[in-house]
């Protein structure tokens, strides 16, 4: 006759509650937390703090590396979220980029007798409008305007209408130059972290004020 296995739950080990898992805690481990994205976060500020928004960068692969490499880890974690919402909208200030003709104009912005103030990238989804602006205190602006077509998750379209050059007293119209796409990357209440169709980096803060034309 075959032996029969009884399974008795008063006298059968238990397993320890302090051992104890549950799936969903599990899987919790494997999800990034506010506390690792803040920390991701921190690290790229602190790497683009004393970059002179791009430039020294320029000269130094190695800072650079460890840049991209602190952009490529929060946009890990921003991975599949929606960045081309109504959260997009906003006048964004340049804290550090690899865009050669930007980093161009301030740094030679000298040779004209001035030099470049913020640099601002100002977004309004709902209109489709986008304006891209470098500022020479007190009066003087270039800015380009754009339109944009939002492309879910993450992506924007834009294509450049127009170009104007202005001072105080002055203003010279620019012909439009080119269309592309760029994809924000990660995106929160503070700051937006972006790649464009060049292989270009991007990294602004939300400005204090709203930039008007």
């Amino acid at each position: 006759m075959a032996a029969t296995l009884r399974y008795n739950a008063a006298t059968s080990p238990r397993i320890p509650s302090s051992r104890y898992r549950s799936p969903t805690c599990i899987l919790s481990f494997f999800r990034p937390t506010k506390s690792k994205s803040a920390r991701v976060k921190s690290d790229l500020l602190n790497l683009i703090s004393d970059q002179d928004r791009g430039l020294k960068t320029q000269s130094d692969p190695s800072k650079r590396v460890e840049i991209i490499s602190a952009i490529d880890e929060l946009a890990l974690l921003g991975e599949g979220s929606v960045t081309t919402g109504k959260s997009l909208s906003s006048t964004w200030r340049m804290l550090w980029t690899t865009e050669k003709e930007q980093l161009f104009i301030i740094k030679n912005a000298g040779l004209f007798g001035t030099k470049a103030g913020d640099v601002l990238q100002v977004i309004d989804v709902e209109e489709k409008r986008l304006n891209n602006v470098i500022t020479f205190p007190p009066t003087g602006v270039f800015f380009v305007r754009s339109t944009i077509e939002p492309e879910p998750p993450q992506r924007v379209n834009f294509k450049f209408t127009s170009a104007v050059l202005r001072s105080s007293d002055w203003e010279i119209p620019l012909p439009p130059f080119g269309q592309g796409w760029f994809e924000s990357v990660y995106l929160d209440d503070d700051i937006r972290v972006a790649k464009d169709i060049r292989g270009d980096y991007l990294v602004v803060e939300r400005a204090p004020y709203s930039w008007t034309e």
